[in-house]
């Protein structure tokens, strides 16, 4: 653009990556709401268990916690109920562009993921690489199949774009993980 006064003003223009502002934990909280207002599935983000030591009272209506502490740590961040079937999974973000470290998942959340899937349940990981923007369903079985075959520190993004789903954001739901989600119904003969 040209000023009156001769100097010139170059605008970068940014590419546009759709909810840039969103991160994937206001995603899947506001995806779980529209899946359970639309009587889809019933899932909740779990709280985190912490003990309160000490808060301030201002006023009666004004308390300020000034020291708590987590009392136990916390299995996985989602679970729920989704066509009959307990769903469990953990949700997380990287800005590494390559590789997701496993240093972000704790020992006690991938012994809770075995434990889910071994008593019939469905366990998986979201991942978002934040540098492009995409969002991946990864299956329990593709996660401990790395796992057990790897020795890596970090799982390759190039695994997730082979063993994983790419979640598209939306808008209703923002992000449809559920569609991804293979649920096998079994009759009574099948048990048997």
């Amino acid at each position: 653009m040209k000023y009156p006064n001769g100097i010139q003003k170059v605008y970068k223009v940014l590419p546009s990556y759709g909810n840039r502002g969103m991160n994937l934990e206001e995603d899947l909280n506001v995806t779980n709401e529209y899946y359970r207002d639309s009587d889809i599935a019933i899932i909740y983000k779990k709280p985190t268990p912490i003990t309160i030591h000490k808060v301030d009272y201002h006023s009666r209506k004004d308390a300020v916690i000034t020291d708590a502490r987590f009392t136990i740590p916390s299995t996985t961040d989602y679970n729920g109920i989704y066509q009959g079937k307990y769903i469990d999974f953990e949700a997380k973000e990287t800005s590494y562009k390559t590789s997701f470290p496993l240093s972000n998942i704790h020992e006690h959340q991938i012994a809770h993921l075995r434990r889910i899937q071994k008593h019939g349940g469905i366990g998986f990981l979201i991942v978002r690489f934040t540098a492009y923007g995409e969002t991946y369903f990864l299956s329990g079985d593709a996660f401990f199949h790395f796992l057990d075959s790897e020795k890596r520190k970090s799982i390759p993004r190039s695994y997730f774009q082979k063993y994983g789903k790419l979640i598209p954001i939306g808008l209703r739901p923002r992000l449809d993980y559920l569609k991804l989600i293979e649920v096998k119904n079994e009759t009574k003969n099948e048990k048997a």
